[in-house]
């Protein structure tokens, strides 16, 4: 049986390489091909018919939407509003990768670092160049919060800057370690079940309680794939509140 770390192993579909470098298209690349396409169905599906009483595709697209947009106008007011389209695609893309992510054999893309940290650099890009872009050095207000007595800064803008780096590194490794970790601790459940079972009749009997826990263990990371989905959103609109009104 696989241990529980070999379903986080990246492994190349289609080889291909140009001088040493490796470009094969492996099984991450491919889920994330799927969780694009996934989620541009759904919202294709969803918004096809337009009707004025929505069915329930229909109504849960419609219910997407009005949940990013409520989260981001009350993070970072109306005016975050022309980031929609960023923060709605972080959002439904987390959120599908997640939740296919809990299909038996399937790969959680979220679960790799380098994924959920190439997702945190773009909200940090975009916070950092849209700042800088539409305030100048007047984004430089993020580093001396408001109220802080003149003496005190020399220490507190030290502080703020490294708290401001160190921003995609704690964005990304939330969803990693949270994913990361309810997928080991779910396939050491379930090995469990497999290994007592095997074991003949007093070993299914005793079975049964690493299956209750195999069971609680999934409606746990089904909650926490949505969640996460979440957090990442919030933690992104807030963020942006940064670029749009460094000063408060």
């Amino acid at each position: 049986m696989a241990g529980p770390i070999e379903q986080f192993e990246i492994k190349p579909l289609v080889p291909f390489q140009i001088g040493g470098l490796d470009l094969s298209f492996t099984n991450s690349a491919a889920y994330m091909v799927l969780t694009v396409v996934a989620a541009s169905a759904f919202l294709l599906l969803a918004t096809r018919r337009r009707g004025l009483v929505p069915g329930r595709l229909q109504a849960s697209a419609e219910m997407a939407y009005e949940f990013v947009a409520a989260t981001l106008r009350a993070n970072a007011g109306e005016q975050g509003m022309r980031f929609f389209p960023l923060v709605f695609s972080l959002f439904l893309f987390i959120l599908v990768a997640n939740l296919v992510g809990m299909f038996p054999y399937a790969f959680t893309v979220t679960s790799h670092l380098i994924v959920t940290f190439a997702l945190a650099m773009l909200v940090f890009a975009t916070v950092t160049l849209y700042g800088l872009f539409r305030h100048g050095a007047g984004f430089l207000k993020l580093f001396v919060p408001e109220g802080v007595p003149l003496i005190l800064t020399p220490i507190i803008v030290p502080i703020e800057v490294i708290s401001y780096l160190s921003r995609p590194v704690s964005h990304s490794v939330r969803l990693f370690a949270v994913m990361l970790a309810g997928h080991i601790t779910l396939k050491v459940f379930a090995g469990f079940v497999v290994s007592m079972a095997s074991l003949g009749t007093l070993g299914m009997l005793g079975a049964v309680l690493p299956l209750a826990m195999t069971v609680a263990l999934t409606a746990l990371e089904l909650l926490m794939a949505i969640i996460q989905a979440y957090v990442f959103t919030m933690l992104t609109c807030m963020y942006l509140n940064d670029a749009l009104h460094p000063g408060h």
